[in-house]
């Protein structure tokens, strides 16, 4: 095998990508105006929901400000399970930065991860194409920024940014196949194995097919004896084996997390047209459900010129477009769509995995160019090659009009830098070969022939040929600089012309297709201050609010509530607060605060704060500003129920209001009958989708507040009781007749098909004659159900909060991941503790041992026999236990090859050395 590539040209092409990234990254969104160089946010989609909020929680974390660690995190879902979380989102090592920002500048931090990890995406890659062959540094470093600028990471993961652990970890792991090739840093490729598990299982997954698919087909390439070849493969698989076992712990967490998570939307693959797919090739195209493939014009010109390039060995040539070509058809076929995908098809983006053939491709054009510039014939055939993509893209409605001059800019700079480069190459040829022919000349004999001179003629003719010959090689030198010269200031101001234009397309293009989040402001800051003022942990929850800012609020501006939004978020979580009433987005993983006085005495929201709608969410935007806070009397986290009912969220009814009341343990509302009219006075049509109810029609835009009929609901209730409206298939606003001008106006918003529900929403009091009206303002075909209105009695409800508190826990404490209650002597019945269910609760009364958990309607239960005063709940994640088994056989083995390791070494270093024979110049150069 071929030895190591000294540091030197490696550490400058790094180097030369980082910065290329970094300097076209930000010039990016310059031009879009985007956060932090312009006035438009960058926190589109799940990056403003769940991405920012985790890292705002990791902050807290790392200085010991958040309500939990790593096993529970008390903020969020009343309690959720934190560590598959923190596999999922946050164990990368990048994400530990965030710690050296301000936490009101967690937005800058978040951004300055994502820079740096496509940096060292780019110099990871440039480092790879150096040790696979020597090469310009230049040329490396370019192709570097190629990758990390590629359209998959601007486009689809750059506000995904746990995605691109993988786009680093890919060409860390193609280095461990190498190393694997030479049986050379076997610790340190377990070890990058393991890291780059760690730090994204879901992309390292990919990745790793990705390198080993690169490791097969070096092995093939390289020819080597059966017995050689399949050592080197074993050891490969034994590094990814170890590496994979050492993450084990994490990994396994995620893997179970996914097991207990709130099924999402099964979707079957379907693949994209041709024309699609090529058209991701070329610079600022964007699509969210095509993949996006483009790795510069440079770096897609090198790839199709390399089957026509006579410079490249022929199985090269073959190998590796047979490897793109392969991999790029087997992202449009279903069963190898989900071996990419781990066996599973993603809820968003289809072709997570593009990044692997984005590599791939920037692999391909690096053999095309270390053999040297393709030639006239080759260059001649990638440009009709790139015309002909050009034609069928033009087909696709992902290539806009302003795509063609970028394209056009950028295929006349790589194509003009390539042919100068080589032109510089058959002038260095040239110039080599004149130099050859001088120096047959003195060696032409005349001196032999009797021509001798004097020892001073002699060498002062040498130095005049000195001279002579100097000049002829400055004069070639800068026949050589000057084309080589050009050809790298077009190729790298093509190169990062069109990323910075493909980057800030993919930017605004974003922002106008997806929902937006502002980001940290004065809305959040005045949040968290009211927040501190008002907690009192575990005392009682603190409730961000109901007019939330992102899906993950108490992450953000702290408190303790029901909001939460995860890809983990558990199955009983989510159908235990979607039958009390709760609204949701994401099909059911993004969880939604539930205002009502009910719930909010189930688990112990003593405070929650109130703030006007977040103006940046414009289509629900009204009048009103400040931050304030209500205040309610309600029992402790853990109460004592009689009786020892184990049941969990399927025994609850359709209606929310007899399901809290379940969970409460007394009744306090009147659920009575409506009469629903459309805004013509007739009775609406029942629903004909899966959406039970009556159907109401969109009021006609700019109507709605004004004076023209509205649909209604009309009922009636005990005078003076809070009249809640519970349509989570209704999408617009209500508002209860006669109420103040300064009243409450419940904000719904709901779509079909379902991927979010309304929340129930207090609407004010019933007038003292007992009739109720309530005008409805649909956006949309909405649904009304059927027994949508409920009536709270508040008086009974005082009345069931004095009988909880006083056989409630008299004091409870919260560490990590264990709650321990002491209770009233003699307490029988049941110990309801106000959290979820989840899978991994073990408690134990008294000095008994730990049993796991019962539940109570979905939540966290306790026999009682009267014959203990104290609790003690203690949360262990599924799957812990079995990959810290994993990750400690994986240690083991690790320690013993390192052992055997040693012993080999010492041993051979103990033999004598056996004589070697050099040999002859002429066999030593063939053999290289």
């Amino acid at each position: 095998m071929r030895p190591a590539l000294p540091s030197g040209p490696g550490k400058a092409a790094a180097l030369l990508a980082a910065a290329i990234t970094v300097i076209a990254l930000c010039a990016a969104d310059v031009v879009a105006r985007s956060y932090p160089f312009g006035p438009r946010t960058r926190s589109v989609n799940d990056l403003g929901n769940q991405y920012v909020p985790f890292h705002a929680h990791l902050w807290d974390l790392l200085h010991g400000r958040a309500d939990g660690g790593l096993l529970v995190n008390w903020q969020s879902g009343f309690g959720a399970s934190f560590l598959p979380d923190l596999g999922t989102y946050l164990s990368s090592p990048f994400a530990l930065l965030v710690g050296l920002f301000p936490r009101d500048e967690i937005d800058l931090a978040v951004y300055v991860v994502t820079l740096l990890k496509m940096a060292s995406a780019g110099a990871a890659m440039a480092w790879l194409l150096l040790t696979l062959r020597p090469g310009r540094w230049w040329a490396a470093g370019l192709l570097g920024a190629s990758y990390a600028l590629c359209g998959w990471s601007v486009a689809d993961a750059a506000y995904n940014p746990m995605w691109l652990d993988g786009l680093v970890a890919l060409p860390l792991l193609c280095l461990v196949g190498e190393w694997t090739l030479t049986g050379r840093r076997r610790m340190l490729g377990v070890l990058v194995v393991a890291l780059a598990w760690i730090a994204n299982f879901y992309t390292a997954y990919m990745a790793t097919i990705g390198a080993a698919l690169v490791l097969l087909l070096r092995l093939l390439l390289a020819d080597l004896p059966r017995r050689r070849a399949l050592a080197a493969a074993g050891r490969g698989a034994l590094t990814v084996a170890l590496g994979v076992g050492l993450a084990a712990p994490l990994v396994a967490v995620v893997y179970f997390g996914t097991r207990h998570a709130y099924p999402g939307r099964v979707r079957r693959f379907a693949p994209v047209p041709s024309e699609d797919l090529l058209a991701r090739l070329l610079p600022t195209t964007y699509s969210f459900s095509s993949p996006a493939l483009y790795v510069g014009v440079t770096a897609l010109l090198l790839v199709l010129a390399l089957p026509f390039h006579r410079a490249v060995p022929p199985r090269v040539r073959v190998g590796w477009t047979l490897l793109v070509v392969g991999v790029a058809l087997s992202m449009q076929w279903g069963p190898t769509h989900l071996v990419w995908h781990a066996f599973a098809t993603p809820q968003g983006s289809s072709y997570r995995q593009a990044f692997v053939l984005c590599a791939l491709l920037v692999i391909a054009a690096w053999h095309s160019l270390s053999y040297g510039p393709p030639d006239r014939r080759a260059l001649y055939a990638a440009g009709a090659l790139l015309a002909l993509i050009a034609v069928i893209a033009s087909l696709s409605r992902v290539v806009r009009p302003f795509a063609w001059p970028v394209l056009l800019l950028a295929a006349v700079g790589a194509l003009g830098g390539l042919a100068l480069l080589r032109r510089a190459g058959d002038d260095r040829a040239d110039d080599d070969r004149a130099g050859d022919d001088r120096a047959g000349d003195d060696f032409s004999g005349d001196d032999h022939a009797g021509n001798h001179r004097t020892g001073d003629e002699r060498s002062g003719a040498e130095r005049k040929d000195g001279v002579l010959a100097g000049r002829t090689r400055f004069a070639g030198l800068g026949r050589r600089v000057t084309p080589a010269g050009l050809a790298i200031l077009l190729l790298v101001g093509a190169q990062f012309g069109e990323a910075t234009a493909t980057a800030a397309v993919a930017t605004r293009l974003r922002l106008a297709h997806m929902d937006d989040y502002a980001p940290w402001g004065e809305r959040q800051q005045e949040q968290s201050e009211a927040i501190a003022r008002a907690e009192d942990w575990p005392r009682y929850r603190t409730d961000p609010g109901r007019e939330q800012t992102v899906g993950n609020d108490p992450l953000m501006v702290g408190g303790q509530g029901a909001q939460y939004y995860s890809s983990l978020t558990s199955d009983v979580l989510s159908r235990t607060l979607t039958a009390l009433g709760d609204g949701w987005t994401s099909r059911g993983r993004n969880l939604q605060s539930l205002d009502n006085a009910v719930t909010d005495v189930i688990f112990s929201v003593g405070a929650r704060v109130h703030s006007p709608p977040d103006p940046h969410q414009a289509w629900f935007a009204q009048d009103g500003s400040g931050v304030t806070v209500s205040r309610q009397d309600v029992p402790p986290l853990v109460t004592v129920r009689p009786g020892h009912t184990r049941t969990g969220p399927a025994a609850f009814g359709p209606s929310p209001y007899h399901n809290q009341e379940l969970l409460l343990g007394s009744r306090v509302y009147t659920v009575p009958r409506l009469t629903v009219r459309t805004a013509a006075g007739k009775r609406p049509d029942r629903s004909d989708d899966e959406r039970p109810g009556l159907r109401l029609g969109p009021l006609p835009a700019g109507t709605s507040g004004t004076a023209v009929p509205m649909p209604t609901i009309i009922a009636r209730c005990p005078a003076g009781s809070a009249v809640y409206l519970w349509a989570p298939h209704f999408s617009g606003t209500a508002r209860l007749a006669g109420a103040p001008a300064d009243g409450p106006t419940g904000l719904f918003r709901s779509d079909h098909p379902v991927t979010k529900i309304a929340s129930m929403q207090r609407l004010g009091r019933v007038p003292a004659s007992g009739r109720l009206r309530i005008d409805l303002s649909p956006n949309r075909t909405s649904v009304v159900r059927d027994g949508a209105v409920g009536c709270l009695d508040t008086a009974r409800l005082r009345a069931a909060v004095d009988r909880l508190k006083a056989t409630g826990a008299t004091r409870v404490t919260v560490s990590d991941a264990t709650l321990h209650a002491e209770l009233p002597a003699g307490s029988t019945g049941t110990a309801v503790v106000a959290v979820p269910r989840t899978a991994g609760w073990r408690c134990a009364t008294g000095n008994r041992s730990a049993v796991p958990a019962g539940e109570y309607y979905g939540l966290v239960a306790v026999p009682l026999d009267g014959s203990s005063t104290s609790l003690t709940c203690t949360f262990h994640p599924p799957g812990l236990r079995l990959g810290a088994t994993a990750g400690g056989v994986s240690l083991l083995a690790l320690i013993l090859l390192g052992v055997l390791s040693v012993v080999r070494r010492r041993r051979a270093m103990g033999r004598p050395t056996p004589p070697t024979t050099t040999p002859a110049p002429g066999r030593l150069t063939n053999a290289l």
